[in-house]
């Protein structure tokens, strides 16, 4: 289930890192299409475990519905190519390449893989599909938008991400549903400006960075593991902070992109969109809260010799993460006022 690092594994990173960059450097949609198929070849690799069978299964449902997403991305650049120069067809066209683009991210409607792909994955696997495998058609999308079908897309994605999540009891899952809520806020900053989803795309990757490798270090799938083990008050207090930064809750360091998101929606006067868009973030912070509510107030006493030990190394990394969240924090606070 964990991630070796051997040599076949880095081959494959790399590559999945130089295939991204192929993609969002190229100046035709074809050199696009072929970053995206590189990018396809080189993660299936690193998902597949022959000990596990999950995984195994994750790799081909993964590999099937980003083929299809790339069979319907190469018909709709192909009839660009052909019938665009004849007849205009703007509308048509741009949805059926966001649509694949929205298939290729995990996006709402076409999300239906993504959860079940997730719960398959090593952590270290989960952190890729949920931050690496996002820039590539996000950025191809920002290249050809339809922006009422994406206003459809972001209230879909924002409402599907904060109810499926509710009634998970897996963390990966948990998250997963995370990821596609928070993809309604990235849409709407890559509508807004690129450099505005950089730096919404970049605190939302340190957040779920901290959540994937804490939960990988200690060797935590469900929520209720979290009543069983024994951590000491201080990394739960970490935990806590991380989850409701990652929500977005106002004082922390995730709610300082989100801000920024919703003034420049309210002036673009999006009115309604962002009143869903918050109440769904609230949804959200339920769930976390739920989490962070069993991981401090529930400690089975019959359990209490089931002590998890860390490695000091480890340890350093999340204190050090967690105090830029808190410093970030109050940097951030000041701006609000």
């Amino acid at each position: 289930m964990y991630f070796n690092f051997n040599s076949n594994k880095m081959f494959f990173l790399f590559i999945l890192i130089f295939s991204t960059l192929i993609s969002i450097s190229a100046n035709s949609w074809m050199g696009c299409w072929i970053g995206l198929e590189i990018n396809l070849l080189s993660f299936i690799p690193l998902i597949i475990n022959s000990n596990n069978l999950l995984s195994s299964e994750a790799s081909l449902k993964y590999f099937l519905t980003q083929a299809i997403a790339s069979i319907n991305f190469l018909f709709s650049i192909l009839l660009k190519l052909i019938l665009l120069k004849n007849f205009e067809m703007n509308f048509f066209l741009s949805m059926l390449i966001n649509s694949s683009m929205m298939m290729k991210m995990g996006s709402a409607p076409f999300h239906f893989w993504f959860p079940n792909i997730i719960e398959g994955m090593s952590w270290l696997n989960c952190f890729i599909l949920m931050t690496w495998q996002k820039i590539t058609p996000m950025i191809l999308l920002s290249y050809y938008m339809n922006k009422n079908f994406l206003i459809l897309i972001i209230l879909l994605n924002s409402i599907i991400g904060a109810i499926g999540g509710i009634n998970q009891s897996s963390l990966r899952k948990l998250l997963a549903f995370s990821s596609i809520n928070n993809l309604s806020w990235m849409i709407s900053s890559i509508m807004i400006s690129e450099n505005l989803w950089m730096l919404y795309f970049f605190f939302y990757s340190f957040f779920i960075s901290i959540m994937c490798f804490f939960f990988y270090m200690l060797n935590i799938y469900f929520i209720n593991q979290l009543f069983i083990i024994n951590i000491n008050f201080s990394m739960k207090f970490l935990i806590f902070i991380n989850f409701l930064s990652l929500g977005g809750l106002p004082p922390f360091l995730g709610f300082f992109p989100k801000w920024i998101i919703i003034n420049f929606m309210l002036n673009m006067k999006f009115y309604i969109i962002i009143l869903i868009m918050i109440m769904m973030s609230l949804i959200t912070l339920f769930f976390y809260i739920r989490i962070i509510y069993s991981c401090i107030l529930f400690n089975y006493l019959k359990l209490k010799w089931l002590k998890i030990y860390i490695k000091n190394k480890y340890l350093f990394l999340i204190y050090f993460n967690s105090l830029i969240s808190i410093l970030g924090m109050i940097f951030s606070t000041l701006f609000f006022f």
